[in-house]
């Protein structure tokens, strides 16, 4: 299932980990590992904020996926998402 990570990263522990050169590995890591068909990063609400969009094909992967980020500090978010195709078929299965 398509699905968008978001991994807010808390200030003081990824300072810690830019200054310790671990940041850029860590995000590298999880690109490695996700292969997201995007992934875009900014800020949000303050924090340095990651948003990936991978297919996740089974439920269990989540604690794989979950437990470096919290370990890193990070508050994460996952949740199904859908492209314009997706959005379009879904429309059409309604029949109207």
């Amino acid at each position: 299932m398509r699905t968008m990570l978001i991994a807010r990263f808390d200030n003081e522990k990824a300072n810690e980990a830019i200054q310790e050169g671990l940041m850029a590995k860590q995000l590298e890591e999880l690109v490695a590992r996700l292969q997201p068909e995007a992934a875009y990063f900014t800020t949000a609400e303050g924090d340095r904020t990651a948003f990936l969009v991978f297919d996740l094909d089974e439920s269990w992967k989540m604690p794989v996926i979950g437990e470096p980020l919290f370990a890193a500090g990070a508050k994460l978010t996952l949740r199904p998402v859908m492209n314009l195709e997706d959005l379009q078929k879904g429309l059409a299965a309604l029949g109207h």
